[in-house]
């Protein structure tokens, strides 16, 4: 009978147990056993073996369907514990984490080439824009300004003094890491004496301190599309801040703010526009002239048109961004009641108040009907 722990009860996780969850009982195990933290302690780490060897088995599809068939005795025969560690990397890919999270989060990943990038990347910034209503509709495009960290034009950004460069690091020898011996692990961290830079400044640039940049006020164009709206935001690539020591620049995030309008407001694609007409249009119809985005346009108003009733112009509204062509502008008709009469019209309306007939209108009649055979 072995005499080996059961590999979910080493991680403290249930049989059904999976990718994240599996993945975050390890780390936060492996780093409270990590040798590192109790140097000296060898049941420390022998038990960091066992998280290891557990979580490999358990992180491996085909290992673990064995595992939950056979127990350990699949492991006859294998590599480490029997089993091979060579092939899915699953441990080795979570120690970026873990290290990070020992080292204080300074460490540098490999590039595919397997060399270390040392280039600190710059910042992302954000600022915001406002524009009109138009603007948003059709698009224009702005010049912003914002003071950023740019690269040093006295030493191009490399940080030495004009004249002078900077020299490898002795600790690291240019690689931006220290490597030490814990256990049976080598393990990297970054570089103490050149803060994982690779390079010492030994006569730093005047202008910049060794940094690399310095802080200017810079004037950016921004290409704003047409039909965008409040809220949106724009990204301008490597716009943002410089970077340090070769390092990629951030990003700049620009958040569009749309200005109100005075007749118009937006509904998605569609702009709304509220229009008030009189009694006498309304009953007898008319043409009117309706703002939109364009100018002025004639609109028709039926016969008998009822207040808040909804009146479609096609492609007057805005471009669709995700499609082709344009939403409409909706003109919502609102009737206005006559206020402080003449005498004279509030004869022609008591006139025509006699003149009132069911046909005239029916939605009134139909409810003073309704109500008459309800209560009386």
């Amino acid at each position: 009978m072995s005499s080996k722990r059961d590999y979910y009860e080493i991680l403290g996780v249930s049989k059904s147990a999976q990718g994240e969850e599996l993945k975050k009982a390890y780390r936060q195990l492996a780093i409270k056993f990590h040798p590192d933290r109790k140097p000296g302690d060898k049941a420390a780490e022998e038990k960091f073996k066992e998280l290891s060897e557990a979580y490999e088995v358990l992180s491996d599809a085909k290992k673990r369907q064995m595992y939950d068939q056979f127990g350990h005795a699949a492991s006859q025969g294998g590599g480490h514990g029997g089993f091979d560690f060579g092939g899915s990397g699953s441990v080795n890919d979570i120690f970026g984490d873990i290290f990070s999270d020992l080292f204080g989060g300074g460490g540098q990943r490999r590039g595919r080439g397997g060399a270390r990038s040392r280039g600190r990347p710059g910042a992302d910034l954000q600022t915001s824009v406002s524009i009109t209503f138009e603007e948003s509709a059709f698009g224009v495009e702005k010049v912003i300004s914002l003071q950023k960290a740019v690269q040093c034009e006295t030493c191009t950004g490399t940080g030495a003094k004009p004249g002078t460069q900077a020299q490898q690091c002795p600790q690291c020898h240019g690689s931006g890491q220290e490597m030490f011996q814990q256990g049976f692990f080598s393990i990297s961290r970054p570089c103490s004496r050149c803060r994982s830079t690779g390079q010492i400044i030994s006569n730093p640039c005047t202008d910049c301190r060794g940094t690399g940049h310095t802080r200017k006020q810079s004037k950016i164009a921004v290409k704003i599309p047409a039909g965008i709206s409040t809220g949106q935001r724009l990204k301008l690539r490597a716009e943002g801040e410089a970077g340090e020591h070769g390092g990629p620049a951030g990003d700049l995030y620009v958040l569009i703010e749309v200005q109100e309008h005075k007749f118009f407001a937006r509904e998605e694609d569609d702009v709304i526009c509220e229009v008030p007409i009189t009694y006498a249009q309304a009953a007898l119809g008319t043409e009117i002239q309706v703002p939109t985005l364009e100018g002025k346009v004639a609109l028709k108003i039926p016969p008998g048109t009822q207040s808040h009733k909804v009146l479609r112009m096609k492609a007057k509204g805005f471009p669709r961004i995700q499609a082709y062509g344009r939403g409409d502008q909706l003109v919502k008709v609102v009737v206005e009641t006559p206020q402080k009469l003449t005498n004279d019209q509030k004869d022609l309306l008591k006139r025509l108040e006699k003149l009132d007939v069911k046909a005239s209108n029916p939605a009134h009649h139909e409810f003073v009907d309704r109500v008459k055979n309800q209560f009386d």
